[in-house]
């Protein structure tokens, strides 16, 4: 390899080449540390896809969740991670125990309806009896068991908790993570 130098007409600097081709210093220390930083970068995505995927962002398998509790008389399915302006759905079912006559009634906590955006309920109550920290709902119930459905769409994201209740029955509840 012959070491030449090439000197600009113009400005006067001088140029170093080898064989011919411009000389450029390399730096393997720095190249090392950039090629770590980039596969923590990679990693990185990988962790936020896979989390993604999952549901630790929203409507994944761990997004989903069900409270069943003993002596509380309902079954609840909903999901623990929702999104900001984004639909979901509250299913509460009623076990046998807590239809009486016909009917069942179900204690709503004022979090359901306000931070967690209460939309509709699916069937239409037969009765609403607004009382201290929530809704208390009267439903028609025909047969063994009977499913509610709420409509939920919280606006801004945080940690919310809610609770419901079968009167003269246990309460259950748990929190939502609501997320952007």
């Amino acid at each position: 390899m012959e070491k030449q130098s090439l000197t600009n007409p113009i400005s006067g600097d001088e140029v170093p080449k080898v064989d011919n081709a411009v000389a450029v210093g390399e730096d393997l220390e720095f190249q090392e540390r950039w090629w770590k930083l980039e596969r923590l970068i990679w990693s990185l995505f990988a962790l936020i896809l896979i989390a993604d995927v999952l549901g630790f962002f929203g409507r994944g398998w761990f997004a989903k969740a069900r409270l069943l509790e003993p002596d509380s008389g309902i079954a609840v399915n909903y999901e623990r991670v929702e999104r900001a302006s984004t639909p979901s759905i509250m299913t509460i079912r009623f076990l046998p125990e807590s239809i009486v006559n016909g009917s069942a009634q179900l204690f709503v906590s004022n979090s359901i309806v306000k931070q967690l955006g209460a939309q509709r309920i699916a069937p239409q109550p037969e009765r609403s009896i607004i009382g201290d920290g929530g809704i208390t709902y009267s439903f028609a119930a025909s047969g063994s068991d009977a499913d509610v459905q709420i409509a939920l769409e919280p606006s801004f994201p945080g940690y919310r908790e809610f609770s419901l209740q079968v009167p003269g029955k246990k309460s259950v509840g748990a929190h939502v993570v609501v997320v952007p």
